[in-house]
């Protein structure tokens, strides 16, 4: 186990984290257009919002439209963040990709072999993609007894953030049963340090101040544009014409 290097960590949130979120946020932003967004969202939660005005409606639209994608594209980064840390500190390696499926992260620690399947959060599947991930999980192990040579391997489902106060998912078949792991325990089991899932937040913060002036001032001229698209799309005599809307996204 080698001890975590912080400026370095902090490097590397920096080029590999915040830099490509904003720099893929910008590239949103600016290709937005109301035209396409409109067609792509759901009219009726607009009217059920009870949005009267252009400027309303237009930042509804544009938020819809950049959150859409930002946990999914947050959430690779931040998976890309973890692996960098595991390497650091236990050598881990990216799982090759299409090998081992729902396999993310490999590492040696405690004279045992995790293989890990990282998502952002806890609540991230519905049945079948958990039973999908069990599945897979017991393929991986297979191949690397047989490849490997190891037998003291663990299954876990790593999530960057949130709990699991019930971590052990026990199976009759232990080759499916795996652990859940989450938040600052996910954190502690890549790095050695239980205090990690704090100390990422600071240069997080710091980077994203630095970004965030050029990204506001972007978003506020996409929502004046928007704003005047709006008026000349869906105004009449004054007033947002639901049906002029409704027309624009569903009339065949």
């Amino acid at each position: 186990m080698k001890k975590l290097n912080y400026e370095k960590l902090n490097a590397f949130i920096a080029s590999d984290v915040i830099k490509p979120f904003y720099e893929i946020r910008l590239n949103r932003l600016g290709s937005a257009k109301l035209s396409a967004i409109s067609k792509r969202k759901n009219p009726y939660l607009f009217k059920a919002k009870n949005i009267e005005t252009a400027g309303d409606l237009a930042k509804s639209s544009l938020d819809a439209f950049l959150s859409s994608q930002e946990e999914t594209i947050f959430g690779d980064l931040m998976e890309n963040l973890a692996i960098h840390v595991c390497h650091e500190v236990f050598k881990g390696k990216k799982a090759e990709e299409g090998k081992y499926r729902s396999v993310d992260l490999i590492f040696d620690r405690d004279k045992k072999t995790y293989i890990v399947g990282i998502k952002s959060g806890p609540n991230w599947g519905n049945s079948d993609q958990v039973n999908t991930m069990k599945r897979n999980l017991k393929i991986a192990k297979k191949l690397i007894r047989a490849e490997l040579k190891k037998n003291s391997i663990v299954s876990v489902n790593g999530c960057i953030y949130g709990r699991d106060n019930n971590p052990h998912k026990v199976n009759k078949d232990p080759d499916i049963s795996y652990y859940k792991i989450c938040g600052q325990s996910f954190w502690e089991l890549i790095s050695g340090d239980d205090q990690l899932y704090k100390k990422i937040i600071q240069p997080l913060d710091r980077e994203a101040k630095k970004r965030d002036d050029v990204f506001k001032e972007l978003y506020i001229k996409k929502v004046n544009e928007m704003t005047k698209d709006v008026v000349d799309l869906f105004y009449t005599k004054d007033n947002l014409d639901w049906d002029k809307i409704i027309d624009y996204v569903s009339k065949k």
